[in-house]
Formats: structure tokens, C-alpha cells, sequence
């Protein structure tokens, strides 16, 4: 009875590990995969904001770290830090940096739609279309 405690626990304490480092794993993507330097001479900002920008994107260097402060909610690192981003560019220069570097899109949903795109079973679903498509026609022939 212990060991299946003992590994049940070990099971789930590595794989929340594991969830958790992938969320980690999109936090460091969305310091690393901008170059901050040209978003700071592209929309103008001044040095005082370039230096908050650059703290913001050392505030969490290392897992550690991250982990105490998002250990209970993992999801709520990319509003925090969009929300800062907000706050420091300005609402204007915010949207401009929104639509330039994530299409328009909200930077939340950029990362979080990661989550759904497992590359495993991406084969599945042009075969799905295709299955669907198939038998469209052939109740049409009939």
C-alpha cells in the first residue's frame, strides 16, 4: 500500500513539475523571442521605460524563482506581465507593440494556444477532413 502511495505521489508530483515547466518554458519564449531593443527604438520609449521593460524581463531568470511566484496558478504569469508591459508602454504604444509583434492578437492567447496544438495527433485531424469530406460526396452521389 505504500508504494502505491509513494508512487502515486511521485507521479503527480512530476508531472505537475512538468506542466508547470512548460508554462515556464512560455515565459522565457516571451522574454527571449523579442528583441527588446527594437521595440524600445521603434516605439520611442524613453530610458526610464527601456530600464523598466529590462527589469521586467529579469524579474524571473530562473525557474526557481518563477515558481514561487506562479507555483499555485502557473496561468497567471502572461496577464501579469502584458498588464505590466501595458502599463509601462502606455495604452497607445501598448497596441502598437500588440499588433506588430502578435498580430494583433492578445499576447494571453498567443502562449495559451500553444496548449491545444499537440504535434502528436496533428496528423489526426487532416485525416478527420478528409474523412468528413469523403463521405459528404459520397452521400451527395447517391
Amino acid at each position: 500500500m505504500k508504494k502505491i502511495l509513494l508512487t502515486a505521489l511521485f507521479l503527480g508530483t512530476f508531472s505537475l513539475g512538468y506542466a508547470q515547466s512548460a508554462y515556464y518554458d512560455d515565459y522565457r519564449r516571451s522574454v527571449t523571442d523579442v528583441n527588446w531593443q527594437t521595440v524600445v527604438s521603434d516605439l520611442l520609449l524613453s530610458t526610464t521605460q527601456a530600464n523598466q521593460i529590462n527589469s521586467l524581463n529579469n524579474r524571473y531568470d530562473n525557474y526557481d524563482g518563477w515558481n514561487r511566484a506562479y507555483a499555485n496558478n502557473p496561468d497567471r504569469w502572461s496577464t501579469d506581465r502584458y498588464a505590466e508591459l501595458e502599463r509601462i508602454m502606455g495604452r497607445d504604444k501598448y497596441v502598437k507593440f500588440k499588433t506588430k509583434y502578435y498580430k494583433g492578437k492578445n499576447p494571453v492567447a498567443v502562449y495559451n494556444s500553444n496548449k491545444n496544438n499537440d504535434k502528436r495527433y496533428k496528423h489526426m485531424d487532416k485525416k478527420a477532413k478528409s474523412y468528413k469530406s469523403n463521405n459528404g460526396k459520397a452521400h451527395k452521389n447517391k
